[in-house]
């Protein structure tokens, strides 16, 4: 089993989500989160004051899936995420040991 973990513009989120049901991935968790790469922030002006934004609003998505499904689901992170400019993110995957369905007490893959 491995986790992804997508860090994705916020305003593509519905497009990933629906993409991800779309192929069968019945569930993850998604967490508002701020940091920056590449962008290195920007400048904003308020009231005449001008002010530097170092982290960037971005969204964290978290799915846990079978290794045989990683592929399928970066793919699709990647072509629903992706707009060509600075910023659309990056994504991680990590090896999971175990997980356990805390209402049946199932493990492995029959949790996920």
């Amino acid at each position: 089993m491995k986790k992804i973990e997508a860090i994705i513009k916020p305003f593509k989120l519905d497009e990933v989500k629906d993409a991800l049901v779309e192929i069968g991935i019945g569930g993850m968790t998604v967490t508002e989160v701020k940091g920056f790469g590449q962008q290195k922030g920007h400048t904003e002006i308020y009231r005449g004051t001008e002010y530097v934004i170092d982290f960037l609003p971005k969204v964290k998505i978290e799915v846990v899936v079978k290794d045989e499904d990683v592929e399928k689901v970066v793919e699709t992170i990647v072509k629903t995420a992706q707009t060509g400019r600075v910023g659309d993110g990056k994504i991680f995957i990590l090896p999971v040991e175990d997980v356990i369905r805390i209402r049946t007490g199932e493990r492995g893959e029959q949790a996920i």
